[in-house]
């Protein structure tokens, strides 16, 4: 579930107020401990501002391959499972 950022607020005072433990009062809000500091170091990192909603995909993904290294499918070149498939033969797979 999204909180908007006005409920976050209101998450991260009711939280820093002495009377429940930290655990005990997320517990109850059913909001997940890391997700709750997530959001507080936020706040204070950048203030009230940070509070807003953050893309949850990442801009980067470790493992993609790179738009040059990509081989060109239109080149006519196939993998080897398609071209053995095409010879009549079959590849098979390792379990």
């Amino acid at each position: 579930m999204r909180y908007p950022a006005s409920e976050k607020a209101e998450i991260i005072q009711l939280v820093e107020q002495p009377h429940l433990p930290t655990k005990r009062t997320l517990d109850k809000l059913g909001i997940p401990r890391a997700t709750f500091y997530r959001w507080y170091d936020r706040y204070r990192e950048g203030g009230l501002e940070a509070r807003a909603d953050h893309r949850s995909r990442p801009d980067r993904v470790w493992n993609r391959i790179p738009d040059d290294a990509r081989p060109d499918h239109r080149s006519g070149v196939r993998a080897p499972r398609a071209v053995a498939a095409r010879a009549g033969r079959a590849l098979h797979r390792r379990t």
